[in-house]
């Protein structure tokens, strides 16, 4: 079995190679810098390409894959919309066009928690929920416009089995450096965190998300690409984290406080260049909707190992330590993988 994984060398790319390495299957990454052959990126045939670009070296890379997943994706520079775009959106255009091109018999693509419209935190929403975004997220927004163009695509080429993924936040020590410099910024110092206790944490209380360690995704996309699944899969791990688990984690108390002063001073930050994360991604915390996990479990077996507050407090002690995946490529603030 061949596959073919787009934005190999990320936060979750690198977690998926690392599982598919457990398979008897052959590896093709495409990342526009290939990394070190070392560790989950050893045994891989790496094809340099941008998916920003166009869908020609794509076709060439997808040629008798059994299925494509797709991860690349930007979330930097987010001042920038169009950059990112080019790569959220267009880049997935090319994706899908390389697909067919090539026939691929499935592709399974990285949609997020973060395509949901508004909902609900007091009960669990399942794959039906409207996929429209948070509108003031850049990030929602291109993952709900990818949503509709897998739409399109499922309508076009029945033949294809088109799975796509919506996890909560994911995490892992190895994504700490990454971490910290797509959302805190590199001028941001994290050393500090977990060392010494934050004394106060204020948040709304509608900040609750769900997180998923990276490589509980991994194997989530693994069983997906294995099973020739299609349809879409929530994937999170238990319990629900809230604000009070965050200040628990750093040490600290919670404090209730309302989202607007929180969300203007986030603002603020954001457009000082103060820090790397703008303010859709506080949105997203207090607007979409909990998950079901139902599916996944029942349809595709998937069990999650780690605990959402174990992986959680793993990225924590990896933002600190700045711990970054041996091998892959220098990070960049303006790129992605």
């Amino acid at each position: 079995m061949r596959i073919v994984v787009t934005g190999a060398t990320g936060n979750v790319g690198t977690a998926v190679l690392a599982r598919l390495h457990q398979e008897d299957v052959d590896l093709v990454g495409v990342v526009r810098r290939p990394p070190e052959p070392i560790g989950p990126y050893a045994g891989v045939e790496w094809r340099p390409a941008d998916v920003a670009e166009g869908p020609g070296r794509l076709v060439e890379a997808f040629r008798g894959a059994d299925a494509v997943v797709h991860l690349a994706w930007l979330l930097q520079p987010n001042h920038r919309e169009a950059v990112l775009a080019a790569t959220n959106v267009g880049g997935t255009r090319h994706v899908l066009e390389a697909v067919a091109e090539a026939g691929v018999p499935q592709v399974v693509a990285a949609s997020s928690v973060g395509a949901y419209s508004p909902g609900p935190k007091t009960r669990r929403v399942d794959e039906s929920w409207p996929t429209g975004g948070i509108a003031t997220s850049h990030y929602a927004r291109h993952k709900a416009v990818v949503e509709r163009m897998l739409d399109a695509f499922e309508q076009e080429f029945p033949a294809t089995r088109v799975a796509r993924m919506r996890p909560g936040l994911v995490m892992q020590a190895a994504a700490g450096e990454e971490l910290r410099v797509l959302f805190g910024g590199r001028a941001l110092p994290t050393r500090w965190i977990g060392r010494v206790p934050v004394p106060v944490l204020p948040l709304p209380p509608r900040v609750r998300s769900q997180v998923v360690h990276a490589d509980d995704l991994a194997d989530a996309f693994a069983r997906a690409v294995l099973q020739r699944a299609s349809g879409a899969f929530n994937v999170a791990a238990e319990p629900e984290v809230g604000p009070a688990d965050v200040a628990r984690l750093l040490g600290g108390r919670w404090l209730p406080v309302r989202i607007a002063p929180v969300r203007g001073l986030a603002w603020l930050a954001w457009q000082l260049h103060l820090v790397a994360a703008d303010p859709g991604w506080l949105d997203i915390a207090t607007s979409v909707p909990l998950m079901s996990t139902e599916r996944a479990r029942s349809e595709l077996g998937w069990t999650p190992r780690h605990d959402a507050i174990d992986a959680l407090a793993e990225a924590i002690r990896g933002v600190s330590d700045r711990a970054r995946q041996a091998g892959s490529p220098h990070l960049d603030d303006a790129r992605g993988a």
